[in-house]
């Protein structure tokens, strides 16, 4: 659009631009500028133009942008007047004028590097995509500079301009919402409900949010544009952009200019927030909506300064945020959803521009690139003008490529980008934030995360408190859009068993392409996919150099049987098992990482517990303090000498444990001496605990749940002298609690919530002088309390249900500090299907 402006000779055309051709830049006479400046500016100009020229369509979209701000900037500095003369060098200090000028003398090399780029090196386009965004925001900030220093000439001049009105109405640009793509699908319902929210709900702020890409500021214009908004509201309807690192004088110079006033230039952040509060406050005698686009996480103190409460007179002000964060103290959340197959078909047509065109042929390579897009609608977007009036054997290409572990990611930078930005928008203080969330691709796709096996993983690698921190981190991944964090059934504060993360596969491509900016060899993570018996070829070539990887990931299906090769793991730090068959040989080179491996995580996604093998060579681990395992069937631990004296937390899920603790060479406390926490859940074929479990005289944290077969505890359990938490949630079949429970003297956590079958409770357990929480929701068949619990003076919670409240009553006026919690469950069984 710029090229054809100019002059035959190749000279800007003043005389062909309006006030709105670029971005609202007033054509004013303002500087000629520096000469260096000025050239380095028209020779940056003509290579972006180049590029642009050449129709490279790896970064199509952002030469535009260049483009487009470079001329912004010609207009700014081409026209020659004695008296703005020196504004560039007024309003920019020399030292920075230099680092403007330098920048763009290497932006010079940066476009034409990135114009002749391989679209073979995948690996470099996101980084010089990064580069050129950086570069465009650069001429922006010395757009904005000689902008302002252009509004101010305009103000001075004001009341010399003939004809205001006309200024005035050139001057409208910003009073227009920004136009909707001209086809969507899958908003009707969002809209509609969106549109409630805004008209009736009484609430003063909603937020519209969800990932990068899936129609936020779409559906934030069709909102605007809607006739009932657009009644409600008239014309007091304002679209403003937060976007990164908003600055309130800019957004409110937007604001201002929307009612094509003349933009005041505020002296400090007082007189700005002035000027918002009286702006809102007489724009807000008739309903007022501001739609703030784009608000990205830190922006909540700035966002936080559009917000007026008790004002009565602007009662009807409401405020619609989109942001790809969660926001959960500005009102209420709207989460936009991904699209569903049909509309992310009729997306895709129109996209790659098929119109009536139909063949069996067509349509199942469209089905079958669809599921990679997996309902994202810039997904949807860029593959479809990607694949746009190419013949079918470049669309089968492409999806060959992807089946052998190529990612969307690496072709479409416009999606690499949109999703990335959110990823750096953690910043470099959240640097163990970012690696969190690369971890979350060492698991299978579409499989539920359990979140303890996070937990494990996150408090070894990144040395973070196990519960707290850990658990922060997914919450911070949560709120912005990046995980999903899915709750069977909320417990406790701080117990995680019943807690899953999912995550899109979009967001998964992007966290193993974060993988590939590793050198060969130094890679933090080493994730390997196996097909049947296909290894890669770096690992069956003889000479195999060690790794530098600190964490270790193998996947294998139900097809393989291969002995592992050797493989030099020196540093590993966690190991990630996953497979599909019966039976499961630990791969010997796990002896190699005898001096790093701190944590084991053994999966079977298959259907049945799996046998597992080779659990001997976890002996000659001396750092291992984490092992988890997932639906398989646990051989003796005591069988042969299989000393774990690092071993800290042992948790099996589904297993069967029949095995794993009956008498053997060795006594368990010689082959577990450290053990401070075991937990055992939905390992159903469990109906005894081994009494040789009492000899664990350093667990402090003893968890069986969901274990319905469970009949008894071992009667020596007040052994466990150090055990500060017990539960038995959910062991439905559990007749009684041992009266050596009362010998736990530092237990200060007792659940027995869901024990259906527990008729009454022992008289020693008023012993537990420690106690501090007791959950006995749903123990239905206790039909009276002992007196002792009169002595439980250190108890403070107690959570019952409806019917176990009674119990109670009698205990109330001696017992004055325990509080009664009454919870409704709400049990969620979703996550099942995740889990094979």
């Amino acid at each position: 659009m710029f090229e054809a402006a100019r002059s035959k000779e190749g000279s800007l055309d003043r005389n062909k631009y309006k006030f709105s051709d670029f971005g609202g830049v007033v054509i004013l006479p303002v500087a000629k500028g520096d000469d260096a400046l000025v050239s380095v500016i028209a020779l940056l100009y003509k290579a972006v133009q180049d590029a642009v020229n050449d129709k490279i369509k790896m970064f199509k979209t952002v030469f535009e942008d260049l483009s487009f701000t470079l001329g912004s900037l010609q207009l700014l500095v081409e026209e020659d007047n004695e008296k703005a003369q020196h504004d560039i060098s007024d309003q920019i200090p020399n030292e920075k004028l230099e680092i403007f000028r330098k920048k763009l003398q290497d932006g010079v090399e940066l476009v034409r590097k990135s114009s002749n780029l391989s679209c073979w090196y995948a690996y470099k386009k996101y980084n010089y995509k990064k580069k050129l965004v950086s570069l465009e925001k650069s001429l922006q900030t010395l757009v904005d500079i000689l902008r302002r220093q252009t509004m101010r000439e305009l103000g001075r001049t004001w009341t010399t301009v003939e004809n205001k009105e006309t200024m005035v109405q050139e001057m409208t640009y910003w009073n227009t919402v920004p136009e909707p793509p001209s086809f969507t699908v899958g908003l009707d319902v969002p809209l509609m409900e969106v549109k409630t929210k805004l008209l009736e709900d009484s609430m003063s702020v909603h937020v519209l949010t969800g990932p990068g890409g899936c129609g936020k500021t779409t559906l934030a214009t069709k909102v605007c544009q809607d006739p009932e908004v657009i009644e409600k509201f008239r014309q007091n309807i304002f679209f403003l952009t937060f976007a990164k690192r908003p600055t309130l004088s800019l957004i409110l110079q937007q604001l201002n200019a929307h009612k094509g006033r003349r933009i005041p230039n505020f002296e400090d952040e007082v007189s700005a927030l002035t000027w918002l509060r009286t702006f809102l406050k007489e724009e807000g005698q008739n309903p007022l909506l501001l739609i703030l686009d784009d608000v990205w996480y830190g922006s909540e103190s700035l966002l936080e300064e559009f917000i007026i409460d008790g004002e009565k007179e602007i009662s009807n002000y409401k405020i619609l945020v989109t942001s790809r964060s969660e926001l959960p103290r500005f009102g209420s959340q709207y989460h936009l959803n991904l699209l569903n197959d049909q509309d992310a078909m009729t997306l895709f047509r129109n996209s790659a521009f098929l119109g009536d065109k139909s063949s069996y042929v067509l349509e199942d390579l469209s089905r079958e690139i669809l599921k990679h897009c997996k309902g994202l609608p810039l997904a949807i977007v860029v593959v479809g003008r990607s694949l746009c009036g190419k013949p079918i054997e470049i669309w089968q290409e492409t999806l060959l490529k992807w089946s052998r572990g190529s990612s969307l990611l690496d072709s479409e930078t416009d999606l690499l980008f949109t999703l990335q930005s959110s990823l750096d928008d953690l910043g470099k203080e959240n640097y163990i934030l970012q690696e969190c969330f690369i971890d979350l691709a060492s698991f299978p796709e579409d499989q539920a995360i359990h979140v303890p096996a996070l937990i494990d993983i996150w408090a070894e690698l990144y040395t973070l408190d196990e519960d707290v921190t850990c658990f922060a981190n997914l919450y911070k991944l949560t709120t912005r859009n990046l995980v999903n964090l899915v709750v069977r059934r909320k417990v406790e504060e701080g117990y995680y068993s019943e807690h899953f993360v999912t995550q899109h596969d979009m967001l998964r491509s992007l966290a193993i392409h974060q993988t590939r900016y590793d050198l060969i060899g130094q890679s933090k993570r080493l994730n390997i996919n196996i097909r049947g018996d296909d290894l890669p070829k770096w690992w069956t070539e003889q000479k195999e150099k060690p790794k530098k990887t600190r964490l270790l990931s193998i996947s294998t299906d139900e097809a393989f049987s291969t002995k592992w090769p050797i493989m030099q793991l020196p540093k590993a730090e966690v190991l990630i098992l996953n497979f599909q068959t019966k039976n499961y040989v630990l791969p010997k080179f796990i002896e190699n990482m005898h001096k790093s491996l701190k944590v084991l995580i053994v999966t079977n996604y298959g259907s049945l517990p799996a046998e597992l093998s080779n659990f001997h060579l976890l002996g000659s681990l001396s750092k291992l303090k984490r092992i988890r395992l997932h639906r398989v069937s646990v051989p003796s631990i005591t069988k042969k000498p299989t000393n774990l004296k690092s071993l800290q937390n042992i948790s099996f899920f589904m297993c069967n444990i029949s095995q794993a603790f009956s008498k053997g060479a060795i006594p368990i406390l010689h082959a577990l001496p450290n053990l401070v926490e075991m937990n055992i859940d939905y390992c159903n074929a469990l109906v005894e605990l081994q009494e040789d479990i009492c000899y664990l005289v350093h667990l402090k944290k003893l968890s069986v749940t969901n274990c319905h077969k469970l009949s008894a505890l071992p009667q020596g359990i007040g052994k466990l002298f150090n055990l500060e938490v017990l539960r038995l949630r959910s062991c439905t079949d559990l007749v009684e609690l041992p009266g050596s429970i009362g010998n736990l003297k530092k237990l200060n956590l007792l659940d027995i919530s869901h024990c259906f079958s527990i008729k009454e409770l022992p008289e020693e357990i008023g012993e537990l002088g420690n106690l501090r929480l007791l959950n006995m929701r749903d123990c239905s068949r206790v039909q009276e309390l002992p007196e002792s619990f009169l002595k439980l003076k250190e108890l403070r919670e107690v959570i019952c249900d409806k019917y176990t409240i009674a119990l109670w009553e009698p205990f109330l006026p001696s017992l004055e500090s325990i509080a009664i919690r009454v919870v409704k469950e709400e049990i969620n069984l979703n996550w099942l299907q995740k889990l094979g």
